[in-house]
């Protein structure tokens, strides 16, 4: 076996397509000083062509995935618009007489490189798509086809030194049974889009294989371990084949769990909602037996656009999915942009950590004018079901006033209009920050919930940038703080007779299910694909069996003890952890 890392879950067996590196030789082409017009018209035209070219595959991608995964395509429009990068390209052809092609391959190395010599891995994984828009514009100035894969209906393994976002959305899901790169993480955007589509992925394998793989060869490999094996014997073979078939018949057997409520031996209900950011992610998780949502994140709807989407427009789909839901409750987040999430049209000031910086609602309040025309849309939509709205990023209870006040401006205009809506509608807010923990029982005398957002809620506690592979290993989410901030959540919340409900990743990590029962929380929210296997957890969970885990974690001094205590029981309750996939659901 050859060790690399561990992408996107999943068995794969089968013969091995190598995909050929994408790279340009280019002569060193200088033009006449008299022709530089003529360069910069072609720059501009392939400039041009690539954003429709990358616009197209956004929409394409969109349609299979939905708009999240999607929105990786929206940094390579960004490449394209970004000052420094076109800055450099444009300076060669400008200083050097250098032709466009050469310009463009020029800038993209120089990038590249200095990418490369970042201790970030992170940051090394973005230069992947510095690449992937250079190459594209390469494709255009230089008239070249696009490196093809198999057209055949042969199901295959992609082998490949890195792959771009672009030229994985050109995938047929269908016929490739998983991929391997030598280069390339767990953060970098290929494996986001490899897990999205559920194509097992084993990454960074450079310099680890004894020989180069050849296209014909027979792999097995684990995208979960990150493990692969050239040439296995039958042995081998039959045990990696004993793996995915169980992994299989096990996603056949939990989409039976659909109708089914979550409730444990002993019959303690759970209700379990889904997490969406788009009507389509909502018949998925309707699918898989949702009960109402949990999270809507508002946010892609602002996406994909060249500007704020109108009030109608809003209206018009917070209303399907309030209708559609037939009474169950649904979850609506205003706006949460900054920090990672950006808008095309609406220019974010520059800041050494977006994360802590200008985002969530301390945008919405500053744009009050933004905020009026969502409040009113969801206000609007709040006669058509079961609607709740609720504030990200918390952290003051200036800030709660501040938003409720716009609020009640919002009902009065409506009001006046003679336009219907809820003027009970509850209003809460997301438990994301340290700072919102530490005066939860002051912010549960403003609102009428809380939803606790772990993945916020672990990076901040623990000030660690879960992206960034160096230290990856410290998000813990089992950290006895990140532990004691919950219970304490819930405390407040209970102490002042509010619901308060789990809508991060540790909701959709069915190791956790002991917490939720011993603190009461009754309510989670999570990816739709998470549903399933969280249920199947529930229905084969003694609730008393499970406190007693918990009780233990709460007076446990480390992260690893809680996990391998977790751990432990999941195991001891008969399923197997790992054989329904990991979730790895987003903010």
């Amino acid at each position: 076996m050859i060790q690399g890392i561990g992408a996107a879950a999943g068995v794969a067996i089968g013969k091995a397509f190598v995909l050929p590196n994408w790279e340009w030789s280019l002569p060193d082409t200088q033009v006449n000083p008299v022709d530089l017009a003529k360069e910069f018209e072609r720059l501009y035209e392939g400039i041009r062509t690539s954003k429709d070219e990358i616009e197209f595959i956004k929409k394409e991608f969109r349609e299979v995935v939905g708009p999240e995964e999607s929105s990786i395509f929206d940094a390579h429009l960004a490449i394209l618009d970004d000052p420094v990068f076109m800055s450099e390209i444009r300076g060669i052809i400008e200083r050097q007489y250098k032709a466009a092609e050469v310009a463009v391959k020029e800038a993209i190395d120089h990038f590249v490189a200095m990418f490369d010599l970042l201790d970030d891995e992170y940051m090394k994984e973005r230069a992947v798509d510095i690449k992937d828009v250079g190459n594209r514009l390469l494709k255009h100035l230089l008239g070249a086809p696009e490196v093809t894969l198999p057209s055949d209906t042969q199901p295959y393994i992609l082998v490949a030194k890195e792959l771009s976002p672009s030229q994985l959305a050109h995938l047929n899901p269908t016929y490739v049974l998983g991929i391997v790169t030598m280069m390339g993480g767990k953060t970098s955007h290929s494996s986001i889009m490899a897990r999205a589509l559920g194509i097992p992925l084993v990454a960074g394998l450079e310099n680890k294989l004894p020989n180069p793989i050849q296209t014909g060869d027979l792999l097995v490999m684990d995208g979960e371990s990150g493990s692969i094996q050239v040439h296995p014997d039958e042995d081998t073979i039959k045990n990696f084949a004993s793996i995915r078939d169980k992994q299989h018949k096990k996603r056949e057997q939990l989409e039976l769990l659909a109708t089914v409520e979550a409730v444990t031996k002993d019959g303690v209900s759970l209700r379990l909602a889904g997490n969406i950011s788009s009507v389509k992610e909502l018949n998925i998780a309707l699918k898989y037996g949702a009960e109402g949502v949990g999270l809507f994140r508002t946010e892609f709807l602002y996406m994909d656009r060249d500007s704020f989407p109108s009030e109608e427009e809003q209206f018009e789909v917070y209303k399907l999915v309030a209708e559609k839901v037939s009474g169950s409750t649904v979850v609506i987040r205003t706006l949460d942009i900054g920090g990672d999430k950006h808008l095309d049209y609406f220019q974010l000031p520059e800041e050494q950590n977006p994360f802590l910086g200008y985002r969530a609602i301390r945008i919405s309040l500053d744009r009050k004018d933004m905020f009026k025309t969502q409040l009113t849309a969801i206000m609007r939509a709040s006669v058509y079901g079961n609607v709740k709205m609720m504030f990200p990023m918390i952290s003051s209870v200036e800030e709660v006033q501040a938003a409720k006040a716009v609020l009640e401006e919002v009902k009065a205009e409506l009001t006046q209009k003679g336009i219907p809506f809820n003027p009970h509608m509850p209003v809460g807010i997301m438990i994301e920050v340290p700072a919102a923990v530490m005066i939860a029982d002051l912010l549960a005398e403003e609102v009428d919930f809380f939803s606790i957002g772990t993945n916020d809620l672990v990076q901040y506690v623990l000030a660690v940038d879960r992206m960034n592979e160096q230290i990856a290993h410290m998000y813990h989410p089992y950290h006895p703080a990140v532990l004691r901030m919950i219970r304490m959540t819930v405390e407040a919340a209970k102490g002042a007779d509010i619901d308060v409900s789990v809508c991060g990743e540790m909701a959709a990590d069915e190791r956790s299910l002991p917490l939720w029962l011993e603190l009461g929380i009754s309510e989670l929210s999570m990816s739709p694909q998470a549903l399933l296997k969280v249920k199947h957890r529930t229905l084969n969970t003694l609730a008393s069996d499970a406190r007693e885990v918990a009780k233990a974690c709460f007076k446990h001094r480390t992260s690893t003890e809680n996990e391998k205590h977790l751990s432990a029981f999941a195991c001891k309750s008969g399923i197997p952890l790992g054989t329904s996939g990991t979730s790895k659901e987003g903010k």
